[in-house]
């Protein structure tokens, strides 16, 4: 699994999103953690997930929180590596009760 440092969301949907994280602990169990305050679309945010409690080498992905809308966790986990210069690209897109999150690649490295 991939190592990254930071994740980055790219608000391309008719909505605010706010950046939030899912990781994995070593008892398998899934823990969601909030991240960023809203932003709107066109907008791009990017952060740190351990600056919001995810520890340090576990699986973590995206988590969108989409305000007054479905919320939408990404499929790909990456392992948290702090300081790891790698950041995971997402962006979502479309309507509050309709809208996708994908993968758009790794930058930074």
């Amino acid at each position: 699994m991939q190592q990254i440092g930071k994740f980055s969301l790219s608000n391309q949907g008719g909505f605010v999103v706010k950046l939030q994280f899912v990781y994995v602990d070593s008892k398998g169990e899934k823990h969601h953690v909030d991240g960023t305050g809203g932003f709107p679309i066109g907008q791009t945010q990017t952060a740190d997930p351990g600056d919001y409690g995810v520890p340090d080498g576990v699986p973590v992905t995206v988590y969108a929180f989409v305000v007054w809308g479905r919320d939408n966790t990404a499929e790909q986990f990456f392992i948290y590596s702090k300081g790891n210069p790698w950041t995971a690209n997402f962006t979502i897109s479309g309507t509050t009760l309709d809208n996708q999150l994908g993968f758009t690649g790794l930058s930074g490295g």
